[in-house]
């Protein structure tokens, strides 16, 4: 009867391991995938100390809007647990805004305003991903790190940009999330949720523009959703 169990358990556990995928990219120091993100962004803003001085904008309000980008994923194995990835190169198409209430409406535009502020990112995230125990096919990891962008659209250094709202070139965020690794026969997909916010004021101040000298600093933040295949 003994020798039946000790059987029994042999061909369920080799079973079990047939069923594994891609069980060699566990043990690989370097691999490579694609990163698409879905992003939900937004800016914080803080108010410019001469802003309650001032009567033409009443309210300064940042609006949520989508965005979209590609990426390419190099993951370098430092332990069984943990892993260090870099995303590069990165690439973010963003169309943030913020809408404006005036005290005194415009002849063009009315009393309600918002001011698009689009970008196209190049950035390099730099993350440590920490990984549970794999479970048959699964696994559950959380991840944090930095980020630096650069912004291709940049108008801080514009002189004919009237009425609109110039951001800095550069920025610096940190990031912070979770996902899961859902292994397959031929690549390994993660899908991911993460929360990324900027550490810097990307705000170009110009005393000169009426939407642009009501506000003080702004920081970039987003919810990305991404999806990773890896090979």
């Amino acid at each position: 009867m003994s020798w039946l169990l000790i059987g029994l358990c042999v061909t369920s556990q080799a079973q079990f391991r047939k069923g594994l995928y891609m069980e060699e990219s566990d043990l690989k120091n370097y691999h490579i995938g694609i990163v698409i993100n879905l992003t939900q962004n937004s800016f914080h803003v803080s108010h410019h100390p001469t802003f309650l001085m001032r009567d033409t904008v009443f309210t300064v309000n940042p609006d949520n809007t989508i965005g979209l980008g590609l990426g390419g994923m190099h993951t370098f194995r430092i332990s069984e647990r943990l892993e260090a990835r870099v995303v590069f190169p990165q690439l973010l198409f963003v169309n943030k805004s913020i809408t404006y209430n005036l005290n005194y409406p415009d002849r063009f535009e009315g009393s309600t305003v918002t001011k698009n502020v689009e970008s196209i990112l190049i950035g390099v995230p730099v993350q440590l991903k920490l990984r549970s125990d794999r479970i048959g096919n699964f696994r559950v990891y959380m991840m944090g790190g930095f980020k630096y962008e650069t912004d291709l659209s940049s108008k801080s250094s514009a002189t004919n940009a009237d009425d609109q709202i110039k951001l800095r070139k550069g920025s610096f965020g940190i990031e912070a999330g979770m996902g899961f690794n859902f292994y397959n026969q031929y690549f390994i997909l993660s899908p991911e949720l993460k929360i990324s916010n900027g550490i810097g004021n990307v705000h170009s101040r110009d005393p000169n523009l009426k939407y642009s000298n009501v506000i003080d600093r702004i920081q970039a933040r987003q919810i990305v959703f991404s999806l990773i295949f890896e090979g």
